[in-house]
């Protein structure tokens, strides 16, 4: 195995009893960096200070990516048009910030028997959006839920958070 000092200095290649021999001498632990490698990576180290550094580097991983939600928005095949309007522009800035959408258009009691305006009304909503979404699934059915994944577009570029603060 190829080991490495305290300081990341090289020892070369030694074998597992002379690596457990030099890490008893030092005081350290012998913590094996790299497994795959041939032949492996191992380390003179305190086996905490180790954990405590990798945890570090995990946390600031997940602390630089970008975190998506889904969000609902509601219609029904009745909606008026200002509530249209209003949800349309609901769904395109939260496709602005980078989320995805579950455009859904509940039906009730008759409106089960003219399930066409509700297709209509997602229709017309979907290429209303087109410039702004990518469609992942849908529309289709589920129970008495006409529903549709709606994701952000690669090229539109998602708006900055205190952009968006404003608006709202």
């Amino acid at each position: 195995m190829r080991l490495i000092d305290d300081e990341g200095g090289q020892r070369g290649v030694v074998s597992l009893f002379d690596a457990l021999k030099a890490a008893r001498d030092s005081g350290t632990d012998l913590v094996e960096i790299v497994p795959t490698s041939n032949p492996p990576v191992c380390k003179l180290t305190d086996y905490g200070r180790f954990l405590y550094e990798q945890n570090k580097k995990n946390h600031e991983k997940r602390r630089h990516q970008k975190s998506t939600q889904i969000k609902e928005v509601k219609f029904r095949p009745a909606t008026a048009e200002h509530d249209y309007q209003v949800r349309k522009s609901q769904i395109i800035r939260f496709l602005g910030e980078g989320h995805k959408v579950k455009a859904m258009i509940f039906h009730r009691g008759r409106e089960m028997a003219h399930q066409d305006v509700g297709r209509a009304k997602m229709n017309r909503l979907l290429k209303d959006i087109a410039d702004h979404a990518l469609v992942e699934y849908g529309p289709q059915m589920e129970a008495n839920i006409l529903l549709a994944m709606l994701g952000p577009k690669k090229g539109a570029a998602p708006r900055p958070a205190s952009e968006a603060g404003e608006q709202a």
